[in-house]
């Protein structure tokens, strides 16, 4: 394979995500034959030795990419939170799985876990401008200028994030059911930008990440994606990244990819914290 970053290297193997493999070769967790290893090293893994924490790491495992419907109240992290559940203890695969991008503690809906770094680096780099598309409930029905200032992208406390597709869901709640489509992913988004404009969030759904929907996974469902998922989600991003003309590469839209399977659920979830 010949000479390659070693962040990259450690992320194939499984270790983390492109980010977090940085993270490990700044804190000086990563030796290289026995030396520490430097950020933007580039090695063959072939040849090398390499070390994460004293430990040899293994060969680039099989690519396992699962979708969950997060429900509210669990942490969309590996971190624990005290007695909160995190997002891998609703997946009983062996391996390490670990998100691709979070959503709060109080929202809920899709999430992709995987062991493939590259995926990751796809789904969460800012770059790519991957859409994630969320079902937003609101406290009361949104004044038509309110829904043109989110569209805008007003000030919030966090600064003025980009414009944001928005559009009113008629629904039995009184059309306080409103769609976001967000091509970046600032902490809070959706939650700053309607208190802004005087709204309060009462439920959060993320239904699509580029072209994988949510379907009808329930809280706490989960199901490995077939090869045919994870290229629609590649493809999303590969069409959405810039080319060195600064225009966006070409392709056909993806269709929404049919279920790869019925969903699965850990049989001692608790449904009452679901939210």
């Amino acid at each position: 394979m010949g000479a390659e970053r070693l962040h990259k290297v450690l992320a194939r193997a499984g270790v983390g995500s492109r980010r977090h493999c940085e993270a490990l070769i700044i804190e000086g967790r990563v030796t290289v034959n026995g030396r520490p290893a430097i950020l933007g090293q580039s090695v063959d893994a072939t040849r090398a030795a390499i070390r994460v924490d004293g430990r040899p790491i293994g060969a680039a495992p099989e690519a396992v990419v699962v979708a969950l419907h997060k429900p509210a109240g669990v942490v969309s992290s590996l971190n624990p939170q005290g007695p909160r559940r995190t997002v891998r203890d609703l997946v009983p695969l062996p391996g390490r799985l670990y998100p691709a991008g979070r959503l709060d503690l109080h929202s809920e809906g899709l999430v992709i876990l995987t062991n493939d770094g590259d995926l990751a680096l796809h789904l969460t780099h800012p770059r790519f401008e991957h859409e994630k598309e969320y079902r937003v409930l609101l406290d009361r029905a949104p004044e038509p200028a309110q829904l043109t200032a989110w569209q805008r992208g007003m000030a919030t406390a966090a600064g003025r994030p980009a414009p944001a597709q928005v559009r009113r869901e008629s629904s039995e709640e009184g059309d306080r059911w409103i769609r976001v489509v967000l091509h970046e992913g600032r902490k809070r988004q959706i939650r700053e930008s309607a208190r802004s404009l005087g709204l309060e969030v009462r439920r959060l759904i993320r239904v699509r990440i580029g072209g994988l929907g949510l379907g009808r996974m329930r809280p706490g469902e989960w199901r490995v994606l077939s090869r045919t998922e994870v290229g629609a989600l590649i493809g999303q991003t590969e069409r959405n990244r810039p080319n060195r003309t600064g225009s966006r590469t070409s392709g056909r839209r993806a269709a929404n990819p049919a279920p790869g399977g019925r969903p699965r659920r850990r049989s001692h979830v608790d449904r009452r914290s679901d939210g």
